[in-house]
């Protein structure tokens, strides 16, 4: 075999990296970074908002529910990630030589999943008590959608050139090159590849956020294909996500070789995830006892006709979607139609008792007799 063909074997045998992550856009009176780990994030959100409002409205939701929600949920899960990334990872921003400014530069990369969705569950449970709408409906509601999203943001992992494992001679392995910024400074983040694409010692390298990207959405497809065969509610399909998740993660955790803080002799994400299984599984099984899925709203509360029962295939377009704002003025004005059967007015019988009409004719011996003969087989109404 030829030297060439040699080489040509060898690079397409493994995966190569990018050559940056970061791209700056210069608009002339500023010069803005375009970060793709940033962008994937976004374009995750986008994506478990869309599917988390198509599935939400399957179970009778309001159209536009999601998007009110995470206007909660989604600052809260971005900070509640960033507190979990300095906390286990504390010595990248505290010590002596560390600057810890540098915990605030999110867009550097560095998002705990743990904290996101612990956080991001206070703002959903906010945003969801604004809506009138019950928490587990929505996370079950948004549990593929969360763990896709977490799949798209690991393509911004490949870019920055982070959460890769050790060496491997396997065809699929990644390339690490090292990145230099424009001050000749290396910079694995913010710098760019050489024209020789020199290597990161010991790579090529295992790619385990490829790992876990493709086992996010083989997660993602358990989660709809379990809520569709046994019509999961009470936040189980959510509970579905957590544990299929933590597995992969778990076992993808020690695959790792970048530092992490240790817990009996465990990554901490490990040890986390094991107790994050546990604690679903067992949810799972609780929750089976609160009876068959709910269902939000089978009749309009506004005219009272019944509300197209769809599901996901439906197309929603066709679909009227139910005016939130005519059920709210429905919910504030008082039933005047209604007669008050339960309690008399009593004012207005005291007021006709002693009041007598200017016109009333005085009674006498005669007419007293009338009346009451008149009156004796049809009592008062």
């Amino acid at each position: 075999m030829c030297p060439v063909t040699s080489a040509s074997s060898l690079i397409l045998a493994n995966i190569p990296s990018p050559d940056q992550g970061v791209w700056k856009l210069d608009l002339g009176f500023i010069t803005l970074p375009l970060r793709a780990y940033a962008l994937c994030i976004i374009v995750g959100i986008v994506v478990a908002i869309w599917w988390g409002e198509r599935r939400l409205i399957a179970r009778g939701g309001a159209p536009g529910t999601v998007i009110d929600v995470a206007v909660w949920a989604v600052p809260f899960g971005l900070v509640g990630g960033r507190l979990y990334h300095v906390a286990t990872d504390y010595y990248r921003y505290f010590g002596e030589g560390k600057n810890p400014l540098d915990a605030l530069r999110i867009w550097d990369g560095g998002l705990g999943i743990w904290g996101a969705i612990a956080l991001g569950g206070v703002g959903a449970w906010i945003g969801c008590r604004r809506k009138g709408v019950p928490l587990p409906v929505f996370a079950d509601s948004v549990a593929p959608g969360i763990v896709t999203a977490q799949a798209i943001g690991r393509i911004g992992n490949y870019f920055n050139q982070e959460l890769y494992g050790g060496p491997t001679d396997l065809p699929w392995g990644l390339e690490i090159y090292r990145r230099f910024n424009e001050f000749g400074v290396e910079d694995p983040l913010n710098g760019v590849a050489e024209a020789s694409h020199t290597l990161v010692d010991g790579s090529p390298v295992h790619p385990t956020f490829l790992y876990e990207l493709i086992w996010n959405l083989l997660v993602a497809l358990l989660v709809v294909w379990a809520d569709r065969k046994f019509r999961l509610g009470h936040g189980r399909a959510f509970a579905v996500y957590v544990a299929g998740y933590t597995v992969g993660r778990g076992v993808i955790e020690m695959m790792r070789t970048d530092p992490a803080t240790q817990v009996l002799g465990l990554r901490i994400n490990v040890f986390t995830s094991a107790v994050l299984f546990v604690g679903a599984i067992a949810y799972i099984i609780i929750a089976r006892r609160r009876g068959p899925r709910e269902e939000l709203s089978t009749v309009d509360a506004i005219d009272g006709e019944p509300v197209t029962v769809i599901d996901e295939d439906t197309d929603l377009d066709a679909v009227e979607p139910v005016d939130s704002e005519r059920v709210d003025e429905a919910a504030d004005t008082p039933d005047t139609d209604t007669p008050d059967t339960a309690k008399p007015d009593t004012d207005s019988t005291a007021a006709n008792d002693t009041a007598a009409p200017a016109d009333e004719t005085p009674e006498t011996p005669e007419t007293t007799g009338a009346a009451k003969s008149g009156n004796e087989a049809k009592p008062t109404s």
